[in-house]
């Protein structure tokens, strides 16, 4: 890998301009490489890829490719490199920071004809896919042998394993067995010159640097996925759900704390807010839930019998003492799933009453929940937007929904100052940007909220590493010139690192 790293060079003269590429020329030479229908570059169907989950912001490519093998990945970024051509690794589009888009004119390289599952391994609990494979595909092909896959992401059913990847994404379950990261053995990748390696093993741990570690996350900066080895989990004996309603968000909050601090590690834990108890029960003709509660809280309890039912009855009295006023309790796995329901269609149902969104995803330690939701109702008025809260509760990773409608004149401008307050104040909480969506372009011109300028430029460093050329997503993570100058004002220069650009 080292060695691979170190014999990558830059085309000379650094990477092409947007606009001196010839696409037609490129799409040409793609279809010899690829097999056919593989190459789009009829303006009207590149309309399909001008966004991903995050519709705020829209830019056509140029051009898509959608291989189906490493070979032809590895074909097609290699005649990017000869020829200092931008490209963009996109997976199923379900992101929410703007990473998959290609802001500057750019090759974008889909992977969602990758879907093979390539190897089951039962006895070392692991199962080989390629990047294309939706999450929720990888749990049904084992599931009726008593395994699953942990990593959960709310939008399961159609968001890609190498997109999870890319972002190191989360969901519902993560609060007990982690993110991506925690689940994933060996990647297979392409690097930014058009080489196939390996990073990671079948191994739990590898001797060497952890280059697996440090390209999960990256968001396709670093090269593309082709194949992802991944960690299953065996079906726990016993599964528990609880529903408690609450008269106010900041008694749910405290229940949070509360049942965490107790030495309680739920599966996992998610809050709802009032606008999403109301869309929910109009979504469904019924009501799902208590239509005159502030919020509820879904607490999911698994492990061995014994462990469970404890479990269960000292979060129910810690809900109580908080404040909660009903509580229901689900064990067999369609009344689990009822209760769930809500949770996995609230984007949905809010879709119905406000025809835009924008979703952010910031991290508050777990004691702050009840003062940063406060703050964020404040902040909602101040604003005159709605926010809806549904998020993972458990580990303090915020999902607020800014809803607007795109005709208002200037309501563009107001969301994204909304957002940028909200970040802030979770930052101001000792918390993150970001738990589990990315930075993209939405949260680059953040990063120095969170990072020194040393910080970043050592960031760099690595990503010059892997992409010398800085053809790999060019313009995400980091700040960049044109959209974060002031970011760029205050980022000092490091020794040994004179006129480092960043991508």
């Amino acid at each position: 890998m080292a060695a691979n790293l170190a014999a990558s060079k830059a085309p000379s003269g650094g990477a092409t301009q947007g606009a001196a590429i010839d696409w037609q020329r490129l799409a040409g030479q793609c279809r010899r490489l690829l097999p056919k229908r593989a190459v789009i570059a009829a303006r009207q169907e590149l309309l399909a890829y001008d966004c991903d989950g995050l519709t705020l912001h829209r830019y056509q490519p140029p051009l898509v490719v959608l291989p189906e093998t490493t070979e032809q990945v590895a074909a097609v970024v290699r005649l990017c490199h000869q020829q200092g051509i931008p490209f963009v690794a996109r997976g199923s589009g379900t992101g929410l920071s703007g990473g998959a888009m290609a802001e500057n004119p750019a090759l974008v390289i889909g992977t969602s004809r990758m879907r093979a599952i390539l190897n089951v391994d039962l006895a070392n609990r692991r199962i080989t896919v390629q990047p294309g494979v939706i999450n929720s595909w990888v749990t049904r092909a084992v599931s009726g042998q008593g395994f699953y896959y942990a990593p959960d992401p709310s939008s399961q059913v159609a968001c890609s394993i190498g997109g999870n990847v890319a972002e190191n994404s989360g969901g519902v379950h993560c609060l007990k067995y982690g993110v991506t990261s925690n689940h994933v053995l060996a990647l297979e990748v392409v690097l930014p010159d058009g080489t196939i390696t390996s990073l990671g093993g079948e191994l739990a741990e590898m001797p060497g640097l952890d280059l697996r570690g440090v390209f999960i996350g990256s968001e396709g900066t670093l090269g593309i996925t082709t194949a992802v080895t991944l960690r299953l989990l065996r079906d726990p004996e016993s599964v528990a759900v609880l529903l408690a309603d609450f008269a106010s968000m900041e008694a749910a909050g405290e229940a949070v704390t509360a049942v965490t601090a107790a030495g309680v590690l739920p599966a996992g834990m998610e809050m709802m807010d009032r606008l999403c108890i109301e869309a929910l029960n109009a979504y469904f003709g019924t009501d799902e839930y208590p239509p005159d509660a502030a919020a509820v809280l879904l607490i999911e309890l698994d492990g061995q019998e014994q462990e469970v039912a404890a479990a269960v009855s000292l979060a129910s009295e810690l809900c109580r003492q908080a404040g909660a006023r009903t509580i229901r309790e689900a064990r067999a796995a369609e009344q689990r799933a009822l209760l769930w329901k809500g949770r996995k269609s609230a984007i949905s149902a809010l879709g119905r009453r406000f025809p835009n969104y924008y979703l952010q995803d910031g991290v508050v330690p777990r004691g702050s929940l009840p003062q940063v939701l406060a703050a964020i109702e404040r902040l909602s008025a101040s604003h005159g937007l709605p926010v809806a809260n549904v998020f993972h509760a458990g580990d303090g990773n915020l999902h607020p929904l800014i809803l607007y409608r795109a005709g208002e004149p200037g309501v563009a401008e107001r969301v994204e100052a909304l957002s940028a307050e909200i970040l802030r104040l979770c930052i101001d909480a000792g918390g993150s940007i970001t738990g589990e969506h990315g930075v993209g372009i939405d949260k680059r011109c953040y990063m120095d909220w969170m990072y020194s300028p040393d910080d970043l430029a050592t960031m760099t460093l690595v990503r010059q590493a892997f992409d010398p050329a800085g053809l790999a997503n060019p313009g995400k993570l980091f700040p960049t010139p044109a959209g974060c100058a002031e970011s760029l004002r205050r980022r000092p220069e490091i020794p040994g690192a004179e006129g480092l650009e960043v991508f």
